[in-house]
């Protein structure tokens, strides 16, 4: 099984960077054309991976060996505003107490990705379940 990053178990004391967040989409695996999303914020990156899994977080050298080890392509990256990094870090926590149960199209690495980006207040969604169509 390649790299998916170190369960997040616990957040740190000091907040993750949620001033500097970003939305990252890869390749998919298999036969998975839409892709996987995660989250940037600060020099961590964090999403969700396997039917019944607590989120994952990694370092960049991290995401460069998941890059390597999962043969996936960075397709695109981009900045998202979060006005409440509070909330998002309130959120973050909220999410690594219980396992994520990925349902596919309703509860997949996108839902994942909206609930921390709604709890920092923003708006950004999409409606297709289908990271590459996010730009």
């Amino acid at each position: 099984m390649s790299y998916l990053g170190i369960h997040l178990d616990t957040c740190r004391a000091i907040p993750f960077g949620w001033h500097n967040v970003s939305l990252v989409v890869v390749s998919g695996d298999g036969p998975n054309v839409c892709g996987h999303a995660l989250i940037k914020a600060g020099f961590y990156y964090f999403h969700i991976a396997g039917l019944v899994a607590r989120p994952y977080y990694m370092s960049q050298e991290g995401y460069r060996r998941y890059l390597a080890e999962a043969n996936k392509t960075e397709l695109f990256s981009r900045r998202v505003y979060l006005p409440d990094p509070d909330g998002a870090q309130k959120k973050l926590e909220e999410l690594s107490i219980k396992p994520w149960h990925w349902f596919g199209i309703p509860n997949n690495c996108v839902s994942y990705v909206e609930e921390l980006f709604s709890a920092g207040g923003s708006r950004e969604s999409i409606l297709s379940n289908c990271p590459v169509r996010w730009r």
